[in-house]
């Protein structure tokens, strides 16, 4: 998710610290006045496709997980740990065992407590083999998860043990220096056994198949329900600093119907394509977010021949012009990419230059037909092939098809190219990219945390989101020597990263597109949104609506 990170479907704020003290969030010197509906109305872009922590691989799952349950940390505004079920950690052993502390209040929805057990539980099922969890990478981590997965070792061999109910041990392979805000994303939450037990493969299935112990339970939902509801969670630990009583969420895939939605005050929320940014730019509620999410064309080697060859996928992305696309069918805000990577994915340690211009392959992201044209010849000539009739698929909201059209015609001005364009919902189209069911598609991926890393190990050969087929022996090395190799040493870690996207670039194993703006509008007596570009991006604690 998408790190690794999360899938991005296409799809400021007064902020608040989520530290989990229990006070009363308020603002204006602790005067704020609350409406006396605490209601929220908000829209989103697609299907829940996931409500259990191992099978969630999109932005939107991870959202309503990360707002119904918790974790040993909870991030601030700033993007900072703060302590949620976790009342101290010690880091001994070099950086590679943490030792927490539990508060002894918290509870499921089912009265029943939580305790270290639970996060020994959930760390075990999701490495678990029978559950192929495709985000089971992101524990590697923990000593002998790796083993675990692959069914080498037993999960009672994994490196996480409860001590009595509420101390929890982690034994890591090795320093992981962003581990505590991996901490805070849901794939590191605990479950609740006895629910699973209970419902055993319906569990996570439906709203009412689910226990939860964050400041939410979600409702009214069935699995495929078009809306739902996150309500208020009566057995939270801290629910005196939870002011909403409800959160009703409504799926339109069209910004046209959430903006009508929206402009006649039946939703507090809505996201806004090209046209709507610009003639709401001075609109009070107009809100310009650059979450680190990018948008790419992915071809895959193992349906279409001809992509398996280097100047095949270099005339691709060089047919296509970034800034025509962002300026003239996006509209909204949107940057064109500069590599796969994003803006605002982390900074030299030495001279503090960002990761997106220091690693950017200037002819891996540039148009030009003319040489576009050149590099096809060659690569019909070496592949023996003489033209190329594949499929795009994408989802059907109204911005992907706007993208694929324009990706269509750039590619069909090149000799013997035929594209297709299929539209799919956004979480069938996961699971075919899942599966590798695919011969060109748009891929998004949104990271965890704000590390180069995050993006990078998607295109790792034995990484599960590289469906593609694309593999490089050089690129893996280079990031096992910026993880296991110079883990402590930021500097020479930080040049394997670099090294690493100009490999991925060079071979044009991905095509990028552009960093996907999510500009909104939100009505200004919604307040203490927390948002995180960086990661999963709205947590609503701390929410409330002004009068």
């Amino acid at each position: 998710m998408q790190h690794k990170g999360i899938y991005l479907g296409l799809s400021a704020l007064a902020l608040l610290t989520l530290a989990g003290c229990g006070a009363k969030s308020s603002s204006n010197g602790g005067n704020a006045k609350y409406a006396d509906k605490q209601e929220l109305n908000w829209t989103v872009s697609s299907e829940l496709a996931a409500n259990d922590i191992p099978k969630a691989t999109d932005t939107l799952s991870f959202t309503v997980l990360q707002n119904t349950q918790e974790g040993l940390y909870r991030l601030n505004k700033s993007g900072t740990p703060k302590n949620a079920l976790a009342t101290s950690t010690k880091v001994t052993n070099g950086g590679k065992t943490y030792t927490f502390n539990l508060r002894k209040n918290a509870k499921w929805s089912n009265g029943q407590p939580v305790t270290a057990k639970d996060f020994v539980y959930s760390w075990q099922r999701t490495l678990a083999p029978k559950t192929a969890s495709q985000d089971a990478f992101y524990l590697f981590q923990v000593k002998n998860a790796e083993a675990v997965n692959k069914g080498k070792k037993p999960l009672s061999s994994l490196g996480i043990k409860a001590d009595g109910n509420y101390k929890l041990t982690v034994n890591l392979t090795k320093p992981v220096s962003y581990f505590k805000k991996l901490l805070a994303w849901p794939l590191f939450y605990p479950v609740n056994q006895k629910a699973v037990d209970k419902y055993g493969k319906a569990y996570g299935t439906t709203a009412d198949k689910t226990v939860y112990n964050g400041p939410f339970r979600l409702t009214k939902w069935n699995g495929t329900s078009k809306s739902w509801t996150l309500a208020k969670n009566a057995t939270y630990w801290d629910k005196s600093a939870v002011h909403l009583t409800k959160i009703n969420e409504q799926v339109t895939e069209s910004t046209t119907t959430s903006y009508n939605l929206f402009n006649s005050k039946k939703t507090d929320e809505t996201l806004l394509n090209g046209q709507q940014v610009k003639n709401n730019k001075n609109n009070e509620n107009f809100v310009k977010r650059l979450p680190t999410g990018s948008q790419r064309l992915d071809l895959n080697e193992k349906k279409v021949k001809a992509f398996k060859n280097v100047n095949v996928r270099k005339a691709f992305s060089a047919a296509i012009d970034r800034n025509q696309l962002v300026k003239d069918v996006l509209q909204d805000g949107s940057v064109a990419s500069k590599g796969f990577v994003p803006a605002g994915m982390g900074n030299n340690p030495k001279t503090g230059e960002a990761f997106n211009q220091e690693a950017s392959v200037n002819s891996a992201v540039s148009y030009n037909l003319k040489k576009a044209k050149q590099l096809l010849a060659k690569g019909y000539k070496e592949s023996g092939t003489k033209s190329i009739n594949a499929t795009l698929s994408v989802s059907d909201t109204d911005s992907s098809k706007q993208v694929a059209e324009f990706v269509q015609s750039a590619l069909e001005k090149l000799p013997g190219v035929k594209i297709s364009i299929k539209t799919v919902p956004f979480v069938q189209l996961i699971t075919q990219q899942n599966n590798g069911n695919y011969e060109l598609t748009f891929s998004g991926w949104q990271s965890v945390f704000a590390d180069p890393i995050n993006f990078l190990d998607v295109f790792e050969s034995n990484s599960s989101y590289n469906t593609t087929g694309w593999k490089n022996s050089q690129y893996d090395q280079l990031l096992d020597e910026s993880e296991n190799q110079y883990g402590n040493q930021p500097s020479k870690r930080w040049a394997k990263l670099v090294a690493a996207e100009k490999v991925l670039m060079n071979d044009q194993g991905t095509i990028p597109l552009y960093q996907q703006a999510q500009s909104q509008l939100l009505r200004k007596n919604v307040k203490n949104v927390v948002y995180n570009p960086a990661g999963v991006p709205y947590d609503f604690k701390l929410t409330y609506i002004a009068k």
